[in-house]
């Protein structure tokens, strides 16, 4: 299903709050005035000396050896042409983000108002000192051969026009892969390239680097196949040109073992497809419509391997898998160019990963049981978190290999492990639930619909294929602001449960409710009056298979919420009492602290089984658990009833679960610090890597924590996850955010999938 994303939505999100999506952020402490001192006058000018006394010091005392600038003049923005460069910067800035978040790249976005190929280079040059490298984005052809060559001889820090180069390189690893699928090698078969713009360009030479035999390639252009004898070619379209009777695509397509779509959308039928020899291997990579839609590819022949630039259908050729951690190699060996060496050596990395056998949070990711080399999966997918500590480390090997290394590794086990820290383990936990719910989407019912945030929450998991929204209010109210806010929710069901045709509704939950709560103080008047509440309605719901989970709170206390989930669903199987969870997404890769909502000064008992909960609820990410249960005192260093309790439910932990990774009672900050813990408390079960998990003594110090956390830190959030009931029901924080509402249905969403 195609992605839709609201004009509203794009404007909103890139003008809230600090407008566009990227800031710099310090990274010494700049408290005290000695702290500035030393930033800034006299301090700073010992570091200037060293550097003019040696120019390599550069990339000791400042950040250039982890600055990419991302440079574009805005004549070629994504599919909207020549735009300008104030248009184009949205797009440059959210390049910087995905170097980020990626490979832990820091980026200056420039954009330069000339379309002069002289004036483009010299000040590129002359900011050389600047940065460890430049990443050329959007920018037309032909000038933008012209401006790469130039650049890439001019200066001595790696140059790279991802547009060329990108593509290449991804569709490269695809291809190697496919072609071994097939039986057939590089260098006998047909291959026909529909584009002849700067990507086609770099693929075809790519290619021919590979294996590919010149004379077996066809290029066409939008007035036909690119011909020797035609008189309209400039230098770099001629030297793809064919003496081969062939005039048109449908010509070209007849025979060929492989088809690379560089151009635009619709211009593959399926006749053209159905032409092509045995196994025939089509990447259709236009963007955001391919020149044949993958179902239809896949209708026309079955024996097809089919890839596009497109996230909804398997084999996404995505520039992200490349350009990250390409650079990522380059700078960590200080390289002074990104050469034809280290591009195919990231080719070779990815076809080579695309084999191996795929992590569970990938394969949780797509909602899949076990991705597995072959004709659906022939290059990683984005979420693999593999990807920068494969790519990255062979980049950096053909560099030095190559000659243009200034700064060769020589540990690479230890090279690796820095990557591996640098973004944190599975801290792509967000993006793998997200993706795992739109796998299956269930019926969540919305408890707050009469709030804009929940309105434009449900709109987004709607149209990203999420979950399926109810929305429980009165009609009239939710229609109005639906109205007064352009969403698109017409279609989406409204129950009021107050309403006269709900009655029928009402009077069997009211009857169900009332067996359940006969006996605990409920009388049938009383069922009935709780039924008009949306809570209790919504948890009727889940309850009787209406819909699949609940998300409720928003506007209410959580005392308010959770009450009628625990009198309409219940606890599961053996559980005495439910705890609710946080995750919070840090730089060391996700923690999860519990319980943060609902137990004011739980027992030791009660703290085993908050414990066991949530390793339950961690292992559902596929993450192993490792828990310290945290207080003031370190394996009884400090006494007090925290401290026992703490001790007390460890030993119980751990007679109960050998195999659990847990210790304590343990002090927060030794929970991380396994240097210390090790020379300290070396017999400790959080040695090797620390916690990724906290268990509080009460819920004081919990709530306390992951507020500090969240809002001093400033560390993104999802929660609160209540554990331990029977049916998917979340209850939201006061005041969430529409994200942090999106990311708690597909918490729930996923829950669902794995009680249906």
């Amino acid at each position: 299903m195609e992605k839709k994303i609201r004009r509203e939505d794009a404007l909103e999100y890139h003008a809230k709050g600090r407008p566009g999506k990227i800031e710099v952020i310090p990274t010494k402490e700049t408290n005290t005035q000695r702290d500035l001192s030393l930033a800034y006058s006299p301090g700073v000018a010992e570091p200037c000396l060293e550097i003019a006394g040696n120019l390599e010091d550069v990339y000791k005392y400042t950040a250039k050896g982890n600055l990419v600038a991302v440079i574009s003049n805005g004549t070629a923005v994504l599919g909207l042409g020549d735009i300008g460069p104030e248009a184009g910067k949205p797009v440059m800035e959210g390049k910087g983000l995905l170097f980020k978040i990626y490979a832990d790249i820091d980026v200056f976005d420039i954009e330069l108002n000339t379309k002069n190929v002289d004036e483009f280079v010299r000040t590129v040059k002359i900011l050389e000192p600047t940065f460890g490298g430049v990443n050329l984005e959007d920018i037309k052809a032909p000038e933008c051969f012209e401006i790469e060559e130039r650049l890439r001889t001019e200066l001595n820090i790696p140059v790279m026009h991802d547009d060329q180069h990108g593509t290449a390189i991804i569709s490269a690893a695809a291809l190697l892969n496919a072609l071994e699928i097939v039986k057939k090698k590089i260098g006998e078969v047909r291959i026909v390239v529909n584009g002849a713009g700067a990507s086609a360009i770099s693929c075809t030479k790519l290619y021919i680097a590979l294996g590919a035999d010149p004379d077996n390639l066809v290029m066409c252009d939008s007035k036909g196949v690119i011909r020797a004898d035609r008189t309209d070619l400039d230098d770099r379209k001629r030297s793809f040109a064919t003496d081969r009777d062939l005039h048109t695509l449908q010509e070209a397509m007849t025979g060929a073992d492989v088809f690379i779509g560089l151009s635009k959308g619709n211009t593959v039928s399926q006749d053209m497809v159905r032409s092509m020899a045995s196994d025939p291997i089509v990447f259709a990579m236009a963007n955001p419509t391919p020149e044949i839609s993958y179902p239809e590819a896949v209708d026309a022949r079955r024996d097809i391997i089919m890839a596009t630039g497109r996230s909804d259908y398997p084999n996404q050729v995505n520039n992200v898998l490349g350009f990250p951690f390409i650079f990522r190699g380059a700078l960590d060996v200080r390289a002074t160019e990104i050469n034809e060496a280290m591009k195919l050596a990231a080719v070779h990395a990815l076809a080579d990963l695309a084999k191996k056998p795929v992590p569970d949070i990938v394969n949780l990711a797509y909602g899949e049981a076990n991705l597995m080399f072959g004709r659906n999966y022939i290059i990683p997918k984005p979420v693999d978190p593999r990807l920068l500590v494969t790519v990255a480390p062979a980049v950096a090997r053909a560099a030095i290999a190559s000659g243009v290394a200034k700064h060769p590794i020589e540990d690479w086990e230890a090279y690796e492990h820095q990557l591996a820290r640098r973004l944190g383990h599975d801290n792509q936990i967000s993006r793998v639930i997200l993706n795992k719910a739109k796998s299956d989407p269930k019926r969540v019912v919305f408890a707050d619909a009469e709030n804009l945030k929940v309105l434009k929450a449900a709109q987004q998991v709607r149209d990203e294929g999420i979950a399926f929204p109810i929305l429980l209010g009165e009609e009239s109210r939710i229609r109005s602001l639906i109205t007064e806010n352009n969403l698109d929710l017409g279609n989406i069901p409204v129950i009021d449960p107050r309403a006269p045709e709900q009655e029928e509704l009402s009077r069997k939950f009211t009857e169900l409710f009332y067996g359940k709560r006969q006996r605990k103080g409920v009388t049938a008047p009383e069922a009935r009056r709780l039924m008009y509440f949306r809570n209790y309605f919504g948890a009727m719901m889940v309850e009787t298979g209406e819909a699949d989970a609940l998300i409720s709170g928003l506007t209410r206390n959580y005392p308010d919420t959770i009450r009628p989930a625990l009198q309409v669903i219940g606890k599961e199987a053996g559980v005495q009492r439910v705890a609710g969870m946080y995750i919070l997404l840090t730089k060391r890769g996700p923690l999860f602290f519990s319980d943060t909502t609902v137990n004011f000064n739980p027992t030791v008992e009660e703290i085993v089984e908050i414990t066991e909960l949530t390793a339950q609820a961690v292992e559902r990410f596929n993450i192993r658990p490792r828990i310290a249960l945290v207080t003031y005192s370190n394996f009884g260093s400090a006494r007090g009833e925290d401290a026992q309790k703490m001790n007390r439910a460890v030993e119980i932990l751990q007679r109960k679960h050998p195999d659990l990774i847990v210790d304590g009672e343990i002090q927060a900050h030794l929970a991380f610090n396994t240097e210390l813990l090790a020379q300290n408390h070396p017999f400790s079960k959080l040695v090797e890597e620390g916690a990724n998990t906290l268990i509080f003594p009460n819920l004081s110090a919990s709530n306390i924590a992951y507020n500090l956390m969240s809002e001093a830190a400033g560390f993104d959030a999802i929660g609160p996850i209540l554990v331990g009931l029977r049916k998917p029901v979340h209850v939201l924080q006061l005041g969430s955010s529409e994200r942090e509402i999106v990311n708690m249905v597909a918490i729930a969403v996923v829950e669902a999938q794995g009680k249906c």
